[in-house]
């Protein structure tokens, strides 16, 4: 929890990693590529206090991820999104097990998502269904840029892509987070682009699609799509940490997806490791659209706590929200 002048904030960390981008952990040239290009984003947009060094920042472990979340940063709930990415490293970059055994232990602030390839045909459906029978995951993360074999991305409305999506629908998992903002070195950018997202949005209205990084840098046709498919969320993991270094242009930002998205379907993320969420939510506690951007309303404290955590603990009722910490039925209207 975060509080600041008597207000309270209940904080959700939408989008957190458990990685290992080390030397020996990469399988070619492009695993170090990959942890290289993050790298340059944490250091370019964070607070020079904040940049960690190269070797520590490559691999963390549990033990840091979860004082920098939970001891240090705020959070109440952080929500666990693998990024496999098997071409480029030996035991992919997310650390399943050690974010399992985290998870174990900690199940009433941690929530682990699932991750699928759509590519991997009838026997990652099966494995799909094992799995979500195991676990009970209710979300999962899509990273359509993601390599495998000859195949350098895949479309969400792709043949097999829907029959994945179907099989969610059958298994309750409602959340289909999707990465689609700024390319990373060596995935190709047009991989990202968001214009599979209106279409699945709209023949999957039971499913919930989170578009992580809220389509960076394509935020126009994003917020086009999102206007017209209730069912489309953004979150703000990579758009947050521009509040330090060009605040102007996160005004705009968080301005554009009030005015499209609404207050309701904008979810925080830290995207740790590559930020850590407490000078994040500190800077947005504090932050306001400045006066001359008259085209935008002023953030009120209200829109701060439901982006902050009490959107995302809607998405997600295993969330327990403490009865001070939720709003006013008045103000959910």
């Amino acid at each position: 929890m975060y509080e600041k002048n008597g207000e309270k904030y209940f904080i959700v960390d939408a989008h957190v990693h458990l990685w290992d981008g080390r030397a020996e952990n990469h399988k070619n040239i492009h695993g170090k590529q990959f942890i290289d290009c993050f790298y340059d984003y944490h250091r370019n947009l964070s607070p020079e206090e904040e940049v960690w060094e190269y070797d520590e920042y490559t691999y963390y472990g549990g033990d840091r991820m979860m004082k920098d979340l939970f001891v240090d940063g705020y959070v109440d709930h952080a929500i666990v999104q693998p990024t496999v990415l098997a071409e480029f490293y030996k035991t992919g970059f997310s650390q399943y097990r050690e974010i399992e055994d985290l998870r174990a232990k900690n199940p009433d602030i941690l929530t682990h998502n699932y991750a699928y390839d759509p590519r991997h045909g009838e026997d990652g459906l099966e494995k799909l269904r094992r799995d979500a029978a195991k676990h009970q995951f209710t979300g999962v993360k899509l990273y359509t840029a993601d390599w495998y074999g000859e195949s350098r991305g895949y479309k969400l409305d792709d043949p097999w892509s829907r029959r994945y999506l179907e099989e969610c629908l059958k298994l309750g998992v409602k959340n289909v987070h999707v990465h689609k903002g700024p390319t990373i070195r060596p995935l190709d950018k047009d991989a990202f682009d968001v214009g599979d997202v209106d279409k699945v949005a709209t023949d999957y209205t039971d499913l919930n699609f989170i578009i992580e990084h809220v389509g960076l840098p394509r935020l126009e046709d994003f917020c086009w799509i999102a206007t017209q498919e209730p069912n489309v969320y953004g979150g703000l993991a990579v758009a947050m940490p521009f509040i330090h270094t060009r605040p102007r242009y996160f005004a705009q930002i968080i301005g554009e997806l009030l005015y499209w998205l609404d207050e309701d379907r904008i979810l925080f993320s830290s995207d740790y490791a590559l930020w850590t969420p407490r000078w994040l939510i500190e800077k947005f506690v504090d932050f306001q659209i400045p006066e001359d951007m008259t085209e935008y309303a002023p953030l009120t404290v209200d829109q701060k706590k439901k982006i902050l955590g009490l959107n995302a603990a809607a998405l997600y009722p295993h969330i327990q929200v403490p009865a001070e910490l939720q709003l006013p039925s008045s103000a959910l209207v």
